[in-house]
């Protein structure tokens, strides 16, 4: 059977990374205190950034999917008209 894909919360790589985000954070959270603004700052940021740039790059295929179809659309439309003339 087929996996359907709506959204970035679809993908396993995804989910894949919004696990390593929760584990990264308990990680952190067992860090030295006076690591709250160095390593564990860094560490959670950059693991945040792995989900939220495959986020960000399913709506650019979507945006992309979208003008490749409006593109077409509008090329058939001219097409159709310039036949009728």
């Amino acid at each position: 059977m087929e996996n359907k894909i709506y959204s970035h919360r679809d993908l396993m790589v995804w989910q894949k990374a919004m696990e390593l985000v929760v584990a990264i954070y308990n990680l952190t959270n067992k860090f030295p205190r006076e690591e709250i603004y160095g390593l564990s700052s860094q560490m959670r940021r950059a693991v945040v950034s792995i989900p939220s740039n495959i986020a960000e790059g399913k709506n650019v295929e979507r945006e992309r999917i979208i003008d490749s179809f409006l593109l077409l659309r509008t090329d058939l439309e001219l097409n159709w008209r310039h036949k009728l003339k």
